[in-house]
């Protein structure tokens, strides 16, 4: 496998280009935690550089959980970096604040840290962006065991001069198992953060969507995200979750879930696009479900992407 940490868990990732060398954020915990389910609870955000994608060298975490009940007292979870015109890197992550030792009860925010060099980062004050009852589900106003409000993914949009982040949330309408949306915010500097309504609406089959990303891939834009089996409902219920994708016009605009094909099964979750230095793309993820039933971890090498004939992504076939 591409990365993997001896001695521990590693899963979610997000990636940064410096036009050298790929930068790599993963999620980790230590084994020694016993349950891997614990993971979640105990994350940190770790980093590691490449030049191919493929070999990797680690350099440790970048920074620790916040003061106890503080928004990111718990864990530090999934998030994205972009560098802003100001030549600055901003990291955009999830601070995560568990209730109670004993069941996983949890709420989630989004947080910002900095960096000149995507190696030293200093996290700022926060939250910077809640889920607002407005539009979105907050803890206890349904079965949901979380205030979902998680893995922010920033990106700038020329045409109307504003920077958007699509967040893993749940409407605060709908049937109580198909709550998942797209949420949304935008800022003009990537200091100041408004919440809009969301991109989706509930009843799309899924209970959340996870892990945002928005990619261009031989000129067609694509939405690409997670739903385990678990938390697949309505018309996706029974059915294989693992990594979702579909063709979208220009984001933001309306998303309908409905529409997203399984890219490829839960074995590998929380997949990323990314692309080498010639411009193609591959597909990331972590090893996820054992054939016992257990939790795997470690980040896969680059798995080669195709666009097909009615444009939706899959995977290339080996030669």
């Amino acid at each position: 496998m591409s990365f993997n940490l001896p001695g521990y868990w590693v899963w979610d990732f997000w990636c940064a280009d410096d036009s050298e060398r790929y930068h790599l954020f993963y999620l980790h915990a230590p084994k020694s935690l016993g349950d891997p389910q614990l993971r979640h609870r105990n994350a940190r955000i770790g980093h590691a550089t490449s030049t191919d994608l493929r070999n990797w060298t680690n350099h440790g975490q970048v920074f620790d959980a916040g003061a106890p009940g503080s928004f990111d007292g718990s864990a530090t979870w999934t998030g994205s970096v972009v560098k802003g015109p100001d030549g600055l890197w901003r990291m955009f992550y999830t601070g995560s604040r568990f209730l109670n030792p004993d069941n996983f009860v949890n709420v989630e925010t989004i947080g910002v840290a900095t960096s000149p060099d995507l190696e030293t980062w200093t996290k700022q004050p926060g939250p910077i962006c809640v889920a607002d009852p407005k539009w979105y589900e907050t803890l206890g106003t349904s079965s949901w065991p979380e205030e979902a409000f998680r893995d922010p993914w920033v990106f700038w949009r020329e045409h109307d001069q504003l920077w958007h982040m699509l967040i893993t949330a749940r409407s605060n309408e709908g049937p109580d198992p198909e709550r998942g949306v797209v949420g949304h915010a935008t800022s003009p500097d990537l200091g100041t953060w408004t919440l809009q309504p969301p991109l989706s609406q509930s009843g799309g089959g899924f209970a959340h969507l996870e892990v945002f990303q928005t990619v261009r891939v031989e000129g067609s834009d694509h939405l690409v995200f997670c739903s385990a089996s678990t938390t697949l409902s309505g018309i996706n219920a029974g059915k294989m979750g693992g990594v979702f994708s579909m063709p979208v016009g220009e984001v933001p605009g309306p998303i309908d879930p409905r529409q997203a094909r399984l890219l490829v099964d839960q074995s590998l979750y929380a997949g990323r696009v990314v692309k080498d230095r010639t411009g193609a793309a591959f597909l990331m993820a972590f090893h996820n479900d054992t054939p016992d039933g257990g939790f795997s971890g470690g980040i896969s090498d680059p798995i080669a992407l195709q666009t097909d004939a009615d444009g939706y992504l899959s995977i290339q076939a080996s030669s």
